[in-house]
């Protein structure tokens, strides 16, 4: 009980140092390359600490334990914008882009009611996986031209600036920025894992099944890199990168991590899961649509409705 309780610990401090240099990173080369905090969010900050996510899933799978795979993720959502997106608001007022509004949310909202039609047959399969990786190709680069086309004529101006002699300067400043962004993605895995294993085999050990195992468990300890990451950007009054990572999370997490497990091996949907989990994953997505409409901020008294409905879903999943 004391090596998962050390392991437990360990994973925590390491996912905050990871959050840290990847929000550090990832907020300086937006800057740096004219390309917006929000983009980099749904990008590339997504990606990263949807990596537990990924290898949990398909671990879990490979091992013949699909309740483990769908619960993680969609227990993950949940938490995504429940839980973390209430303590973030919790800290500082998170600024909404209109793009959130118009884009980002609808393909998050989008994403989860495929994600529930598809699964109401009982499985994931390969064919399906593809159209989930295929869709998340196109929502990139979507992204990443609409942003260039918006920052084009700042981007020539910056192409001119690179011409004197600071250029040198920028680009080892550049490449500092990629190193922390690959650190933080290391420090993000390696806490997510060691923080899973432990909390895993605590609960394992208290005869808990793979579902509510999925759902709590695993789904907080694979969103703790979000967490992590969403509250050091928020103290940094980056909110806007808080919302895109949060966002950005839950579109990968289903469009790329159920995308990627179900062509590895076809995964198996528990009705619990279908009829209860993705249920609230849902509402709780269409609950902050009129939250980022109102005063296109998310307030603090928003926030605590956010995680006083997580708590309420957590206990009555436990119970």
């Amino acid at each position: 009980m004391y090596l998962e309780i050390a392991l437990l610990l360990s994973g925590l401090f390491i996912l905050i140092l990871g959050g840290d240099f990847l929000v550090r990173g990832a907020s300086s080369i937006a800057l740096g390359l004219r390309i917006s905090p929000m983009v980099v969010g749904l990008t590339i900050v997504a990606f990263g600490t949807s990596t537990p996510e990924l290898l949990i899933s398909i671990k879990a799978a490979l091992s013949g334990s699909p309740d483990l795979t769908m619960g993680n993720v969609v227990g993950s959502n949940i938490c995504n914008l429940a839980l973390v997106l209430g303590v973030t608001a919790l800290i500082s007022p998170i600024y909404v882009a209109s793009d959130s509004v118009k884009i980002d949310w609808p393909v998050t909202m989008a994403s989860s009611i495929l994600l529930f039609l598809i699964a109401r047959e009982g499985f994931i399969n390969m064919y399906e996986g593809v159209i989930f990786i295929f869709l998340l190709i196109l929502y990139l680069i979507f992204l990443i031209v609409k942003s260039r086309k918006e920052n084009q004529r700042m981007e020539e101006l910056e192409s001119l600036a690179s011409e004197s002699p600071g250029h040198k300067t920028d680009f080892k400043a550049l490449s500092k920025d990629i190193g922390f962004m690959i650190l933080g993605c290391i420090g993000l895995y390696f806490g997510a894992e060691w923080f899973v294993g432990g909390a895993k085999t605590i609960a394992l050990n208290l005869g808990v099944s793979e579902r509510v195992i999925g759902i709590t468990v695993l789904a907080l300890g694979t969103s703790l890199p979000e967490l992590t990451t969403a509250i050091i950007a928020s103290l940094k009054k980056q909110t806007d990168l808080a919302l895109g990572n949060l966002l950005g999370s839950n579109i990968f997490n289903i469009l790329s991590i159920l995308g990627i497990t179900s062509i590895i091996t076809e995964i198996q949907v528990n009705d619990l899961i279908v009829n209860e989990d993705m249920i609230w994953m849902m509402g709780i997505t269409l609950l902050i649509l009129p939250f980022m409409v109102t005063g296109r901020h998310l307030q603090r008294w928003e926030g605590a409705v956010l995680v006083v409905i997580y708590l309420y879903y957590t206990i009555n999943v436990i119970i």
